[in-house]
């Protein structure tokens, strides 16, 4: 019982200064940290279409002030209250179009 935690920290006592030796032989990687990043910006500009597109392409104008505030304020009252929907219970029951009960013959002959 008592010989496994003598022998794992004997174990630790030799590899971790051996770690720790090691570790100093170990070289940078000073070309590949040149490089680091390089094919994500390479990569990120071969999206790009047209680079000087703020350049070659002047803005449009856009539209004033105040009809852009009517156009948010109808389009933030469209969500205020929701458009009454039919009722879907009643199918072809009504006064307008041929889609409503038949009328009752005349007796008019």
């Amino acid at each position: 019982m008592i010989i496994r935690p003598i022998l794992f920290l004997r174990w630790t006592v030799l590899i971790a200064p051996a770690c720790g030796a090691l570790s100093g032989c170990l070289s940078t990687t000073p070309v590949w940290d040149s490089h680091f990043g390089q094919s994500v910006r390479a990569i990120s500009q071969a999206q790009i279409i047209d680079p000087d597109a703020a350049i070659h392409h002047p803005s449009t104008s856009g539209i004033d002030g105040k009809a852009a505030v009517a156009a948010m304020s109808n389009y933030n009252a469209s969500f205020q209250q929701p458009a009454p929907s039919a009722n879907a219970f009643v199918i072809g029951v009504g006064g307008s179009g041929n889609g409503g009960a038949m009328a009752a013959p005349s007796s008019g002959q």
